[in-house]
């Protein structure tokens, strides 16, 4: 055991420090479906569905661009809303958007702006990444 033990500590303590995962600092878009009813058919009230869905939009936002700063639309807002707090819909196409910061005192250089993209189905769609206008 104690050989064992020896040769653990050695293998962790020579290995290479893993590199950080940075915050991407190129301003790039996607569509993404993201699938609301797995993510909140475990909430106990109906009166928290809503807001449920809106938190989880913001935490998929943050886990797929890599920033903190997340900023929903207000068309998305009412999309998620429209069937009132207890019915969300089951599914919602957004698009999710890696801005430059331009507020000087902010703590990031790069946030998150989510939209409602309209489709007339969810079937078959693929995560995409859309071509900037600018």
């Amino acid at each position: 055991f104690v050989l064992f033990l020896l040769r653990w500590l050695f293998f962790f303590s020579t290995r290479p420090a893993m590199p950080r995962v940075s915050t991407p600092s190129t301003a790039v878009a996607r569509d993404y479906t993201i699938n609301l009813h797995k993510r909140i058919h475990k909430t106990k009230s109906f009166k928290r569905r809503a807001p449920r869905a809106i938190s989880a939009i913001r935490k998929f936002a943050r886990k797929e661009m890599g920033t903190e700063d997340v900023r929903i639309d207000t068309t998305l807002n009412q999309f998620v809303w429209s069937k009132g707090v207890r019915n969300v819909p089951f599914r919602v196409r957004v698009r999710l958007t890696r801005q430059h910061n331009d507020d000087e005192d902010a703590k990031e250089e790069m946030y998150t702006l989510c939209t409602l993209v309209q489709v007339p189905t969810f079937k078959g769609l693929q995560n995409e990444t859309v071509k900037s206008e600018e």
